[in-house]
């Protein structure tokens, strides 16, 4: 997916209402997840994604910080996100528990 072209989310818009449930896509460009919820507000909070799995079961939640992730708008309006993790890297990170 070309992302060049999609508008980055401002400060303003990194909350749980927008952010949850957002795709993300890696290093290689494909999906590695989804944002389950949110921990904290705008940049310094942290997003617990949902890893590997498949229709939700199996998948494992681990916490990256916001920052890490650069949130996007696609030409439908569809919230999403890249960042330069892998999802074997991210598969490696320990799993989040509330």
């Amino acid at each position: 997916m070309d992302h060049t072209n999609h508008a980055r989310l401002t400060t303003s818009e990194l909350t749980p209402a927008v952010l949850e449930g957002a795709t993300i896509y890696g290093a290689d460009d494909q999906k590695v997840g989804k944002v389950d919820h949110i921990h904290g507000a705008g940049a310094g909070g942290s997003a617990v994604i949902d890893v590997g799995g498949f229709l939700g079961i199996g998948a494992k939640p681990v916490a990256v910080p916001i920052s890490d992730l650069e949130f996007m708008r696609d030409e439908d309006g569809d919230v999403h996100a890249v960042t330069s993790w892998t999802k074997d890297e991210l598969k490696q990170m320990p799993e989040h528990r509330d």
